[in-house]
């Protein structure tokens, strides 16, 4: 069994260490100067990040594959957020997508 007092202020610590961290990025920007190719470095990789977790979250389920529906639901999210269509009109197409070709028994 856990224990609530225990539990209540791992919550506590994360909370203050998330906040304090949120708000160091702001205050210590103007103090600090980076290099323009650390600058490029660091929004490459911000991107490759999102790339990774986009592709983890879309391949895999538990620790297998995915099957296709999934993968098809976020190709066809993907391409229609790159031709700028509303975000809601994304999300519905994808899951449109992914439901359809479940249900015509698609994996």
């Amino acid at each position: 069994m856990t224990n609530p007092g225990l539990l209540l202020v791992a919550v506590l610590i994360l909370a203050v260490g998330t906040f304090s961290l949120r708000i160091a990025g702001p205050l210590l920007r103007t103090r600090f100067e980076l290099p323009e190719r650390a600058e490029k470095v660091m929004s490459a990789a911000a991107v490759v990040l999102l790339a990774a977790l986009v592709a983890t979250a879309a391949l895999t389920a538990g620790h297998g594959a995915a099957g296709i529906a999934r993968p098809a639901g976020v190709l066809v999210g993907g391409v229609l957020a790159w031709r700028n269509v509303p975000f809601v009109l994304v999300i519905v197409a994808a899951a449109a997508t992914a439901a359809g070709l479940r249900l015509i028994g698609v994996p």
